[in-house]
């Protein structure tokens, strides 16, 4: 049954994700240094968290991740708790972030999609690659807060 629930989950978030790029690849992109305000916060939000999970700053990174955070990526759908594990046993050596686009599908919800290229190793295993990576982020007392990132290595 649970991983009945979790497919639906996962296939649903992947449909969302999948019509909010289509969404994003129909409206022209800003010009580099011309992003509006908002679309900055989000984006500058998304590379704190990764900056914070790099250099493993536990707390930083909680600060900014939603009780109910959900992560998916090629071994299923994973929790914070799992999310920290993780970033204790990962060594993100280099990452770079490029075609960010940020569409707001309602007010206090924004979706971030990009692809990011990393130097990286997990559990002693080389993770380097060039991933596709999609992000929700919702406003909640005021705060911006992850709800939840796809992190899916490109073919």
């Amino acid at each position: 049954m649970k991983l009945r629930v979790k497919t639906r989950v996962l296939f649903l978030w992947i449909a969302v994700v999948a019509d909010v790029a289509t969404c994003v690849g129909q409206i022209d992109s800003p010009t580099p240094g011309n992003i509006p305000a908002n679309e900055q916060t989000i984006i500058n939000l998304e590379k704190v968290v990764t900056e914070a999970y790099k250099n493993k700053k536990t707390d930083e990174f909680r600060k900014y991740m939603a009780r109910n955070y959900v992560g998916i990526n090629a071994e299923g759908v994973t929790k914070l708790h799992t999310e920290i594990t993780g970033m204790e046993n990962t060594d993100l050596r280099k990452y770079s972030f490029t075609d960010m686009k940020v569409v707001f599908p309602k007010a206090g919800v924004a979706v971030v999609t990009y692809k990011t290229t990393v130097e990286s190793s997990a559990a002693g295993q080389d993770t380097s690659g060039t991933y596709n990576a999609a992000s929700v982020w919702t406003r909640r007392w005021g705060n911006w807060v992850l709800i939840s990132h796809a992190f899916i290595k490109s073919q």
